[in-house]
């Protein structure tokens, strides 16, 4: 019954962290490996208008988070305006306004947009609406004529739409083409056209703008597709490259046939866009996608605790591992040491000093003051007398030699300060009660193997790699949890401890 509450216990444990870490790692792209940079898209729009002291609002349609594209900034940029960000018709468009302006003014919206990769399907469709077509007379006459036309020419909706786009895309010697689309018509006017005319077939469809995202940058403008609903979906087409699906590689800015920037109070508007690729870290990306996504699941995370904070657990965190590692060296391979945590806190007293450096400077500590120690011995001193004074000659020993290596110049020497004291102390006393009961073979035996695991935590946890998963992903702490329990269970023979049962083993 024990054993079965263990491992249930156990496995909970595992479970869970690995299914945060998955969950991390594939869904919100949290990076696996330290330094990973993502690709990422700046996008700027520049507002100009000039004002005479009126009251002025400018409205500008903005990009949102979607299956294709993820906002992981986003900055609104003006002099003494007021801002607020509402959503229309499932637009996300953001709102300038200020009492009174004059002369000449600019505004800006700066976004830093990344680009997912997430394979999924075009989202279902909700509230499909169907645009009238509003056509009368001839003009209804003229539109009918080319549905029938295209028509003829088609099997589905998705073919049907190509061939619309075909004929007016060359409307020579098509007085029905120049009835509806007039003298150079825009490519909007164009797509309108090809919408009211679906509308006679009860096909519903809708015009969307926005930006073609690529590897080029530089100034841009809004470009215009148009999508039609085909099995309860709205599917892109665009009429240029006549791509037709998930138009991943456009950034949807707003949809319907209104204006991207609408101004009243100004005059002589004029709007500039900008495209700019860099890339920022892995990490800041996943963290603002976290932030955007599961805004609770980032508030009770590390990423928003303060930066000096973060730092602090980025080395506390590492201090699993280590004792992970102990317990391995511990009850499976048989190294003994002196204490349960005394290795792992002179593993963490080695990162500032280095590894070669620290155990040189630890072996001397500890041969000096155990030299001490038994000399203390001799005076027949009570225990917490006798520790304290071992206490003030390891600080005695350290400062002076602080002094040594500064005097001959090894700088490494200087960084003993950062020794635990206490744990110098308590190892001291340890070791010589060792070396009293049970002998110096002993005791030196276990100084070794607790300088040997010391250094084994050392160079794992000071990995970069290692650091890095346990800070992005403390959820793994679930798992060395549930594996350090498991050993507590382990009561086999020990690698080291084979060769004094091997007699036994052999009969």
């Amino acid at each position: 019954m024990l054993n079965r509450h263990l491992y249930i216990l156990c496995a909970t444990l595992f479970f869970a962290g690995l299914g945060l870490f998955l969950y991390k790692a594939v869904y919100l792209g949290f990076p696996l490996m330290p330094g990973q940079k993502t690709d990422v898209w700046e996008v700027e729009v520049k507002i100009n208008f000039s004002a005479s002291g009126r009251p002025v609002k400018a409205l500008l349609y903005v990009p949102r988070t979607s299956a294709d594209f993820s906002i992981i900034n986003e900055n609104f940029i003006s002099k003494g305006y007021g801002i607020s960000i509402s959503t229309v018709d499932g637009n996300r468009q953001v709102a300038w306004s200020i009492r009174n302006a004059r002369g000449q003014q600019t505004l800006y919206y700066h976004a830093t947009i990344e680009k997912m990769v997430t394979g999924e399907p075009p989202a279902t469709s909700k509230n499909v609406k169907l645009v009238p077509s509003e056509y009368e007379g001839a003009d209804l006459e003229a539109a009918t004529a080319i549905l029938l036309e295209a028509k003829q020419k088609s099997a589905d909706k998705i073919t049907l739409v190509m061939q619309l786009i075909d004929i007016i895309e060359s409307p020579a010697n098509n007085d029905n083409l120049s009835l509806l689309l007039g003298e150079n018509p825009s490519q909007q006017r164009k797509i309108e056209t090809i919408i009211r005319i679906l509308s006679l077939d009860e096909i519903p469809a809708r015009l969307v703008h926005g930006l073609h995202i690529s590897e080029q940058y530089g100034k841009s403008s809004p470009v215009s597709w148009l999508e039609v609903h085909v099995d309860e979906k709205w599917m892109g087409v665009e009429p240029v490259t006549r791509q037709t699906g998930k138009l991943s590689d456009y950034l949807v800015l707003w949809k319907g046939i209104d204006r991207m920037v609408n101004l009243t109070g100004g005059e002589n508007l004029n709007v500039a866009i900008n495209i700019k690729q860099s890339n920022v870290e892995s990490i800041t990306a996943a963290s603002t996608r976290e932030k955007s996504i599961h805004p609770t699941f980032w508030r009770h995370s590390l990423s928003n605790l303060p930066l000096d904070t973060q730092r602090v657990y980025s080395i506390l965190l590492t201090v699993p591992v280590g004792v992970f590692l102990l317990v391995l060296l511990r009850n499976i391979i048989g190294i003994k040491t002196f204490g349960t945590f005394m290795p792992i806190l002179i593993a963490m007293s080695f990162r500032e000093t280095q590894l070669i450096s620290g155990l040189i400077l630890f072996t001397i500590l500890i041969s000096a003051g155990l030299a001490i120690r038994f000399y203390l011995e001799k005076l027949k001193l009570l225990l917490v007398p006798r520790l304290a004074s071992v206490l003030i000659i390891v600080i005695l020993l350290m400062l002076l030699m602080s002094i040594l290596s500064h005097n001959l110049g090894i700088e490494s020497g200087l960084s003993v300060a950062l020794f635990p004291m206490v744990i110098i102390t308590m190892t001291i006393e340890r070791m010589s009660i060792v070396w009293e009961e049970r002998g110096p073979s002993e005791a030196i035996n276990q100084g070794i193997g607790s300088l040997a695991t010391a250094s084994i935590a050392f160079l794992i946890m000071s990995l970069g790699h290692v650091e890095h998963l346990v800070t992005v992903f403390p959820e793994v702490l679930f798992i060395l949890l549930s594996l350090t329990m498991l050993l507590g269970r382990y009561s086999g023979y020990r690698l080291l401890e084979i060769h004094r049962f091997k007699a036994l083993v052999s009969k």
